[in-house]
């Protein structure tokens, strides 16, 4: 019998592609600001919390903004970026997300969304996919950002299970860090480069072999 009892999932960059739509709204809020903003200083806020890629848009800029500002931007950001959300649909999933969800179903593998979007219920809803996952667990259930561990753990008990009996399934390095620092075993998507320290890599998760991992 396999060590492992639950997956948990990040969101974006893993189940499905909503980056774009990030990078998207933020850029739009950058250049209303006229900050330099590119795809290249879009990769520092992969898997970080709204504020916090707030708070780097206006270092980047060499900008400040008192707390009441930084939150009418970051709403501004998030408005435009839910608007672009009405486009979603199926065909968003990444290769190999629904066939590993359906998986889990039939193994009887607990499921987790944990991400640090508080978008999580409107996007799982638009790919029409909130019935494969047992809990979700997203910025409105967390305080603290990624790399801390808060959301893995949260995932973990609400599926009821330990840490060490979780996979966790992360596209960006403060995801995979936050993993380690608990010692749960991640699986990387994306490039072996940029995710260090995660126990297995994959281009996506139509290259994940189930039967290997629950093995590991």
């Amino acid at each position: 019998m396999s060590r492992f009892k639950a997956f948990l999932f990040d969101l974006d960059g893993v189940i499905c592609d909503t980056a774009k739509y990030h990078y998207l709204a933020w850029k739009r809020l950058a250049d209303m600001l006229g900050i330099p903003f590119d795809e290249k200083a879009n990769e520092a806020f992969k898997g970080v919390s709204r504020m916090r890629c707030m708070e780097l848009l206006l270092e980047f800029g060499n900008r400040t903004a008192d707390d009441e500002e930084k939150v009418r931007l970051a709403d501004m950001k998030n408005e435009w970026y839910v608007e672009y959300l009405h486009d979603l649909d199926r065909s968003e999933l990444l290769p190999g997300a629904l066939e590993v969800l359906e998986e889990c179903r039939r193994r009887g593998i607990k499921t987790a969304i944990c991400s640090a979007s508080k978008n999580a219920p409107l996007i799982l809803s638009r790919l029409e996919i909130t019935d494969y996952f047992d809990a979700v667990i997203d910025g409105n259930k967390v305080t603290k950002a990624k790399p801390d561990p808060e959301v893995f753990l949260l995932g973990a008990k609400e599926l009821g299970v330990e840490p060490a009996e979780c996979v966790i399934f992360e596209d960006s390095l403060a995801g995979v860090q936050a993993g380690i620092s608990e010692n749960i075993f991640v699986v990387g998507i994306g490039k072996p480069e940029n995710l260090p320290g995660a126990d297995i890599v994959v281009e996506n998760l139509s290259y994940l072999d189930v039967d290997s991992l629950l093995k590991a």
